[in-house]
C-alpha cells in the first residue's frame, strides 16, 4: 500500500478529542502532527498491514509527517517475527524516533527469543548520541534483563550514563525504580552510593515509593536517601 493510501486509513480512524489529549501529553512533538488515534487501532492497523506484506513504501518513507505514523511504524516493527528483519527495520527508524511515546511503546516480540544478539544492540543504543536511542535502549535493558537473566554488569552500564536530556534521565530513574523492586538487595547499593545524578537520583526513590512492589518498611528506608537539591 502507497504511503497516501496508509495515510487516508489513518485519518479515517482519527479522533478529535483523543487529539487534543494526546497533545498535552506528548511536548516534544509539534501539535500540528497529531492526527488524534487511540493505541489499539494503530496496533490492530499495523497487525493487518504487516500480515498483508503492504508496508514496505511506508518503512522507507522517513522521516514521517505524522506522530501517529511514527507511531504505526513501531508497532509494525514490533509484530517482525525474523530478528534480523526486525533489527534491520529498527535500526533504520530508531533515528527518525522524537518522542518518549514512540520510544516506549515499540516491542519487538521476536527479542523475547533471541537476548543474546538483543543484548549486543543494546550496548550500542546507550553509547549514542540520540535521545530515543538511548532511551530504548534502557528500556529494552529493562523489560528483558531485570528477572532470570539479570546481571550486575546492567545496572552498571545504566548508572554510567550522564545527560542533561530529560527524557534519557527519566527512563534511568523508571529503571532503577523497576529494578527495585525486581532486584532490591542487588540494586539498594547504587541508590545507597549515590551513583546517580541528584535528579535522577530522586525520581528512582520517587518512582519506588509509588510503587506497589516495594514493601512499607523499603519505603520507608529509601526515603531517607534523598537527596536536598
Amino acid at each position: 500500500m502507497t504511503v497516501e493510501g496508509i495515510r487516508e486509513k489513518l485519518f479515517e480512524l482519527q479522533d478529535e478529542k483523543y487529539r487534543d489529549f494526546q497533545q498535552g501529553l506528548i511536548p516534544s512533538v509539534e501539535q500540528k502532527e497529531f492526527i488524534g488515534i487511540r493505541t489499539p487501532a494503530l496496533r490492530k492497523l499495523a497487525k493487518e498491514l504487516y500480515k498483508a506484506g503492504e508496508l514496505d513504501e511506508f518503512f522507507n518513507d522517513l522521516p514521517h509527517k505524522y506522530f501517529d505514523e511514527n507511531q504505526l511504524h513501531a508497532f509494525a516493527i514490533s509484530e517482525i517475527k525474523d530478528f534480523d528483519e526486525c533489527m534491520k527495520a529498527l535500526e533504520t527508524f530508531l533515528p527518525f524516533v522524537d518522542n518518549w511515546a514512540t520510544s516506549d511503546q515499540m516491542s519487538p516480540k521476536v527479542f523475547k527469543k533471541n537476548k543474546e544478539e538483543l543484548f549486543s544492540h543494546i550496548k550500542k543504543w546507550l553509547q549514542s548520541d540520540h535521545t530515543y536511542t538511548v532511551r530504548f535502549g534502557i528500556g529494552m535493558l529493562m523489560q528483558h534483563f531485570l528477572d532470570e537473566d539479570f546481571d550486575l554488569s546492567y545496572p552498571e552500564m545504566v548508572a554510567g550514563i550522564r545527560s542533561d536530556e530529560y527524557y534519557i534521565n527519566m527512563m534511568i530513574a523508571w529503571y532503577f525504580a523497576t529494578a527495585l523492586a525486581k532486584q532490591y538487595e542487588s540494586i539498594l547499593p547504587f541508590i545507597e552510593e549515590k551513583r546517580l545524578s541528584p535528579w535522577t537520583h530522586n525520581k528512582a526513590i520517587q518512582k519506588s515509593v509509588e510503587s506497589y512492589r516495594i514493601t512499607d518498611e523499603q519505603k520507608t528506608y529509601l526515603r531517607r536517601l534523598k537527596i536536598k537539591i
